[in-house]
């Protein structure tokens, strides 16, 4: 028999009943019924349970280990009687009598318990993450995630593209965020760059001749971490395609998002596709977002017309100075009480807004609370057309001279509404794709033209459109898939032609030179024949977060970083002893200790 098992842990039924078996695993769990003692056996694969008779010589032994300790097992399979029988375990039918026990590593006590499904504090579940994995609902998130990948890299592969692996080492790239930067040994005072994606690398693949790529990508980006976001690295499924057109990138990616979100979705309904497609500008209108969750069904209107030179100044001001009203119409929610529209207006207010302003329609042309009394009938009317409010709606209001800053807190509004009247459909999985992104936009602190998205992609209209239309109103070959109001994945169509790069940098701000210096091997290539191109590369960690139905993405990443992007369970980042920095031709300059 083989020293550690002849079994796993979930593999024993009634078929094995009579025969002699050696299991290997961890002590989940044991409980004391005075004759006998029971103990929960836990593997990789799942639970065993093991009785001891008070007369076994191993009783002792097995009464006096810690729960997680490590134990390989020896004993007989027997039937459970029917009234144990426990039907939420694949090997309920069964147990296992102990007559051998070999302990192969004690554990001391643990700082958090693995059985059961209590929450602990973040530090502590990061500081032991091992532990953590043990635990079964962190330890299925880790298979799913497995699982996953093995899918979409079969389903890539079996629509022709082949895998290959880009450097980790290279140059600063403007993704638009921070580059982890590593100096260089042997040419002091030179740095490589982290990869925030293949950008370059599978650019330059196409313009090899590789027709179709895709790697499971580790990216690299020093920015803050949020609950969808992980800070420091992520995985992407990140592909390419030589002489295609956005419509044919979109019909490479779908078919592999519904296959794998209809595997692994547990029975939740999947758009199918081809998915729809919303302009960037619809999309920030009617949603409110870049990335609208399509479960909800509240919409957005522009009403600044319904209160151009209204008896309600401060809208008639805002609409006056060129700022704009929203609104969003809420189902019914008039029969609510005040204390539903005093929450949000609360809620409102702890955003950062002056309040939530709202009216409830008793007609068509009647309505009342804080705002209807500035309003004609007329004026009502038309927000009810705008709208399509009947009687019986809520109609709530966001107002800002700045259009951006209006509609993303009317986005906020409808997401909250949706959530607080339980609008927000369950049991799917609805995709789209926000398309037609514009090319650039403007800083707001700095006054500068900059890249709203991608750099690299090819503007609609090509050189032509660069050289005669104003910059901020320059669409590109951009586009998002979006999944339940996250986004999974930025792509485009890639601007391949050395002329057009220049006058797109050009007009963000870089000289040729610049442009030279910072992108001279893309642009190289370039000069001697590049196919047009494009692709996307889908976040690996939003997906599984997804298909988990977790709210938090440290909870299907192995070893995640805290929100701070430290490695509380590795000690990252720490010091590097003074002989380290004198090797690579460093010194720091620390910010001053606060006193």
């Amino acid at each position: 028999m083989h020293p550690y098992r002849s079994h796993h842990c979930a593999a024993l039924t009634t078929r094995e009943v009579g025969q002699e078996v050696k299991l290997s695993g961890w002590l989940h769990r044991k409980r004391d019924h005075g004759q006998l003692l029971f103990i929960d056996l836990r593997d990789h694969y799942g639970l065993t349970q093991i009785v001891v008779d008070p007369d076994s010589p191993h009783f002792a032994a097995a009464t006096a280990l810690r729960s997680e300790s490590v134990i390989t097992v020896v004993g007989k399979v027997v039937k459970r009687s029917p009234e144990t029988i426990n039907s939420r375990l694949t090997t309920g039918e069964i147990e296992v009598q102990m007559t051998g026990l070999t302990v192969q590593s004690e554990s001391d006590p643990l700082p958090l318990p693995v059985a059961g499904d209590a929450e602990f504090p973040e530090d502590i579940r990061l500081r032991y993450r091992y532990l953590d994995l043990r635990r079964e609902r962190l330890h299925r998130n880790i298979v799913l995630r497995s699982a996953v990948i093995a899918s979409l890299r079969k389903r890539m592969i079996d629509q022709g593209f082949m895998e290959f692996q880009t450097p980790i080492l290279t140059s600063s790239s403007p993704e638009g965020a921070r580059d982890y930067l590593v100096p260089s040994r042997v040419h002091p005072g030179k740095f490589y760059a982290l990869p925030q994606a293949p950008q370059q690398f599978k650019q330059l693949l196409m313009v090899a001749g590789f027709d179709k790529y895709f790697q499971i990508a580790p990216c690299f980006r020093d920015e803050d971490g949020r609950a969808d976001r992980s800070p420091g690295e992520f995985y992407q499924l990140d592909f390419e395609m030589s002489f295609v057109t956005q419509d044919d990138v979109f019909a490479a990616i779908e078919p592999v998002l519904h296959g794998v979100f209809s595997e692994f979705g547990g029975g939740k309904t999947v758009s199918p596709y081809p998915f729809i497609r919303i302009p960037y500008d619809e999309s920030m209108m009617v949603y409110g977002s870049d990335k609208p969750d399509l479960r909800n069904p509240l919409r957005i209107a522009e009403v600044s017309d319904c209160f151009a030179g209204s008896d309600f100044a401060v809208f008639a001001g805002i609409v006056a100075k060129g700022g704009t009203v929203r609104a969003i119409a809420a189902p019914k929610a008039g029969e609510r009480p005040r204390s539903f529209f005093d929450k949000l207006n609360d809620w409102a207010r702890g955003e950062g807004a002056a309040g939530l302003g709202y009216l409830v329609l008793e007609s068509d042309t009647t309505a009342k609370g804080p705002i209807a009394k500035f309003l004609s009938p007329e004026r009502i009317a038309a927000i009810a057309k705008a709208t399509h409010a009947k009687t019986g709606d809520a109609v709530f209001f966001v107002a800002d001279t700045k259009i951006l800053a209006a509609a993303k807190f009317a986005g906020l509004v409808r997401r909250k509404l949706g959530e607080e009247m339980e609008l927000i459909e369950s049991g799917c999985y609805k995709f789209c794709w926000v398309v037609d992104f514009p090319m650039y936009e403007l800083n707001e602190d700095t006054g500068q033209i900059e890249f709203s998205h991608n750099p690299f992609s090819m503007p609609q209209g090509g050189l032509a459109a660069l050289e005669s239309q104003e910059p901020l109103t320059i669409k590109a070959f951009q586009y998002d898939i979006v999944c339940n109001g996250y986004e999974l994945s930025s792509g485009a169509i890639r601007n391949h032609l050395p002329e057009i790069m220049f006058k797109a940098f050009a007009l963000a701000g870089y000289s040729p030179e610049q442009v030279e210096e910072r992108f001279g091997g893309m642009l190289g290539a370039f000069k001697f024949g590049a196919p047009p191109h494009g692709g996307s590369a889908p976040g690996i960690d939003r997906i599984v977060m997804l298909l988990a139905d977790e709210p938090n993405i440290r909870e299907v990443v192995a070893f995640p970083m805290n929100q701070k992007a430290e490695d509380l369970l590795m000690q990252a980042p720490s010091p590097i002893d003074p002989l380290r920095l004198r090797e690579l031709h460093l010194k720091l300059n620390l910010p001053a200790q606060k006193t």
